[in-house]
């Protein structure tokens, strides 16, 4: 993993943290929990995307 990753994440978080920041690394998408940024899962963009479509497909209305 290389040291000068560049964490991004959602202009919907607050500043006290407790969201989850995304980065770039060569071919593959790495995320974290900004409370606990050691913790690094990685995949890739392929995945991620279908991942966060099965979470706009089923989350429940209201």
């Amino acid at each position: 993993m290389t040291a000068s990753l560049i964490w991004q994440k959602s202009t919907y978080s607050q500043e006290q943290g407790e969201c989850v920041e995304l980065a770039a690394d060569g071919g593959a998408v790495l995320l974290r929990e900004s409370d606990d940024p050691s913790v690094v899962l990685t995949t890739t963009p392929k995945s991620l995307a279908r991942f966060i479509q099965g979470i706009k497909v089923t989350r429940p209305a209201g």
